[in-house]
Order: structure tokens, then C-alpha cells, then sequence
């Protein structure tokens, strides 16, 4: 069952905040959201699922429209939001038993299902714990269970590893992984570049609320800045705007030095050019989705 947006618009007063949104996320795909901090990220993943009312446009999952029918289609829906929201009152196993009711999963099946699910993120020793007792990554993890109950068919993730360390979010990659696996859709919002480039299928980004690219995390890469990058500080700028378009290349600032593409046709003449500089520092390396977003929009995504 297919997630489609249709020209989705949100304006609080004069302010655009979304602009002309249109994607399809299919069952079994990993769809990234990405931009800097008021992109317009967290606003569009609300209109998504309901809790914020589009402007103009609508999403629909299957043949059922989320702004009208409301109810129907978040009983198919997961949402893990950049909150962890547990209740503090009750154990690991309690959040998800009660929290089943609200999709009519009571008695011996809300326990079995808890019980599945506590399994399946890895946190079947810590059912009786209170949520405080728990890590960072762990009530991550209990979230993403909780938003599992209803065994849904499309699950967002809005920034779900900020503030893990490395080992949590490497768990939580592996969750995210295996709900692909299951033919769930996953629209996942991040400000990692590792995480979007290693998880996701196709990658949207946003600046100011509009898309400005979309495709596959390596056509992006390989169409937007090339396969290598030279950071370069030291040397005049008007240099190396001159240099970049003898080569037909690229180039932007970047903190206190340079980035400027590398052809592919006449790399080595071009590094070599820019070692005869004597830079400060000059160091060549393969691009990344860090580099596309500076291209594109001078902004880093960090």
C-alpha cells in the first residue's frame, strides 16, 4: 500500500512553511527527508500522519485520505516522533500493553503482542523496568516498539537516533532495517549523513520548505558534486573561482576553507594545479551527501 502526496502546502500566516510537496513512498522502501533545521521536515511528517492540517494538498494511503478519514488511515500507521513520550508510571511491558488499547488490543492478545514486540527490539530483559531506568537508546528502541503494535504498513521516524551514541544508533539502524525487510514503508527524517546514505533507497531534500533534488543517495552524489572533492584553504578565493571554471568544476566555501570539485575528466591536471598553490592544507577525498547539500544550497546539513 502506497503513501502518496499530493502538492501538500502548509502556511502559518505569511509564512510558507511547506511549499508544493509531492512524493510516493512504496511498501518495502526507506524514503529520507532531508535538510537543515527549519527545512520543513518535522511540519511535513505532520501532515503525513494527521497531526498538523495541510494548507493545501492531501496525502493518501492506499484509497483512503488521511485529512478526512482520518482515524482509518493511522490504524496503519507507526509513528516514532523526536519525543519519547513514555509513560514514566508504568514498565517497559505496561507501555505497551496499555498503549495497545487505543488500537482496541486488550487482554491476553495486547500482552502476547507486547511480548513480541519487546523481543523484537531486544528488550525482553527490561519488561518489568520503569522507562527512567532505561538508556537513551533503549526507550528509543521501546518507542519503535510501541509504534509497531498495530503492525502497520508505513512507519515515520522523525530524527529517531539524535542524541544516541554511536553503538544505540547502529542497534536502532538494524530495527529500521528489518521493518524494510517486512515490506513496511519507512520515511525517516535525519540530520545524518551516514544514516540516510547507509539506510535509505531515495532521499528528498528540502531547503525552506520545498524540494530542491530527490533520487538515490549515489545518483545524488554522482550528478550533484562528482565522485571526489579537494578541501583546500589558503588560497585566494577569486583563484579558485577561476580555476573552477577553466575545469568546468564546482567550488563553495566551507568554514575557513574551500571545497571544489574534482572532474572526472581532467582531475589529476586540476590537483596538481592546486598543489602548485603551496595551500595551507589540501587534502582530497570522496564526496558525500554533506557535499550535496552545501552544492546546493551553501548550508551545512549538521
Amino acid at each position: 500500500m502506497a503513501l502518496k502526496v499530493y502538492d501538500l502546502w502548509k502556511t502559518y500566516g505569511s509564512r510558507e512553511v511547506v511549499q508544493g510537496i509531492n512524493f510516493t513512498l512504496n511498501s518495502g522502501e526507506i524514503l529520507g527527508l532531508l535538510g537543515p533545521n527549519g527545512a520543513g521536515k518535522t511540519t511535513t511528517v505532520g501532515m503525513l500522519y494527521g497531526a498538523v492540517v495541510p494548507s493545501r494538498g492531501f496525502v493518501q494511503l492506499g484509497q483512503h485520505q488521511v485529512q478526512s478519514q482520518g482515524r482509518l488511515v493511522r490504524a496503519s500507521m507507526g509513528i516514532v516522533t523526536q519525543e519519547d513520550n513514555l509513560d514514566p508510571d508504568f514498565t517497559v511491558f505496561e507501555n505497551l500493553v496499555y498503549f495497545a488499547h487505543h488500537y482496541r488490543i486488550t487482554g491476553k492478545a495486547a500482552r502476547n503482542i507486547a511480548g513480541e514486540l519487546l523481543a523484537q527490539v531486544g528488550l525482553q530483559e527490561f519488561a518489568s523496568n520503569r522507562v527512567d531506568e532505561l538508556s537513551g537508546g533503549m526507550k528509543r528502541r521501546l518507542v519503535l516498539a510501541r509504534a509497531l503494535i498495530n503492525n502497520p504498513q508505513v512507519v515515520f521516524l522523525d530524527e529517531p537516533t539524535t542524541g544516541l551514541d554511536p553503538d544505540a544508533r547502529q542497534d536502532f539502524w538494524k530495527l529500521v532495517s528489518q521493518l524494510k525487510q517486512k515490506g513496511c514503508g519507512v520515511l525517516l527524517t535525519t540530520h545524518y549523513m551516514d544514516e540516510a546514505q547507509r539506510l535509505c533507497d531515495r532521499l528528498i531534500l528540502l531547503q525552506q520548505g520545498k524540494m530542491i533534488d530527490q533520487g538515490t543517495p549515489d545518483e545524488l552524489i554522482e550528478r550533484t558534486v562528482g565522485r571526489e572533492v579537494v578541501e583546500i584553504e589558503g588560497v585566494p578565493e577569486q583563484t579558485l573561482q577561476q580555476l573552477a571554471q577553466k575545469a568546468a568544476t564546482w567550488y563553495r566555501p566551507f568554514g575557513s576553507s574551500y571545497l571544489i570539485g574534482l572532474p572526472v575528466d581532467n582531475h589529476q591536471q586540476l590537483w596538481e594545479t592546486l598543489s602548485t598553490f603551496a595551500p595551507e592544507r589540501l587534502t582530497r577525498r570522496r564526496t558525500n551527501l554533506e557535499d550535496v547539500f552545501l552544492r546546493l544550497t551553501g548550508t551545512s546539513l549538521e
